[in-house]
């Protein structure tokens, strides 16, 4: 059963992450609410034009190249791998899956380490199915569309430039292995959001690193490989019917 007072979408102070009872809040919490970092990482993954050689880029043109990119880009297939750190349980979980995006408003998780979870978002429908408890949540997806941000972005018409701070993560401009490394501050406050930092490699312009920071102290590290853009993903792929003998919990029905 879903802890008293939360949902799928709304994770209140007393459900974060390492509060006693919580089995899956965190994931929900990086995954469903905080739909903004997700967005953002996804501009990023799409960032693979072709290099630029040596010399290092200015602030806007690296923002513009992104913004270019996400434009173009309708379809994502690639492997993943997150680690997240609870600071008030000073823990580090790590979990590995497939990750699916096509335009417009659909995404599909399939974790499958360490153990088997699914995140489905739809135009209609996010689900959030955990075989092992056979249970199943779901909720209408107007409820994650809610930020103004996330519904231009999940619509391709977002602006980095107009809903980020960005700048910079330091005076030389990329990291120790010289990737591009860019800090993204939401404009207006976006719940469960503190600080993206993201790293770009400087000759692939390929996602190399997403970190999401927020606001309890709690760190989110998301890793790609095997990226592939535009592929036909039919549109099956981000439709979720429970299975037999799985119970569904609709969150919208039981906040009410």
């Amino acid at each position: 059963m879903s802890p008293s007072g939360c949902d799928l979408f709304t994770i209140k102070k007393t459900c974060q992450p390492g509060h006693p009872g919580i089995t899956f809040s965190h994931f929900v919490e990086r995954l469903m609410r905080n739909s903004l970092s997700i967005l953002v990482f996804l501009l990023l993954l799409f960032f693979t034009v072709p290099a630029w050689g040596a010399e290092l880029l200015t602030l806007d043109e690296v923002v513009q190249k992104i913004q270019d990119t996400y434009e173009q880009t309708g379809q994502v297939k690639a492997r993943f791998t997150q680690t997240v750190t609870l600071k008030a349980m000073q823990k580090t979980q790590l979990e590995e899956g497939t990750f699916y995006f096509k335009k417009p408003k659909r995404m599909r998780w399939v974790y499958t380490k360490p153990a088997a979870k699914e995140l489905v978002i739809n135009p209609e429908k996010a689900w959030l199915y955990v075989p092992a408890d056979k249970v199943a949540y779901v909720q209408d997806a107007a409820s994650l569309f809610k930020s103004t941000v996330s519904v231009r972005f999940l619509a391709g018409i977002g602006k980095l430039k107009d809903d980020f701070r960005i700048t910079f993560a330091g005076d030389k401009k990329v990291d120790k292995a010289g990737n591009y490394l860019l800090d993204l501050v939401p404009v207006k406050p976006e719940e469960g959001v503190k600080k993206l930092q993201v790293a770009v490699n400087r000759e692939s312009f390929q996602i190399v690193k997403v970190i999401l920071f927020d606001p309890y102290g709690n760190v989110t590290t998301l890793a790609f490989s095997g990226l592939e853009l535009n592929r036909d993903l039919p549109d099956s792929l981000f439709s979720f019917k429970p299975p037999a003998g799985v119970e569904v919990m609709d969150m919208g029905k039981q906040k009410k």
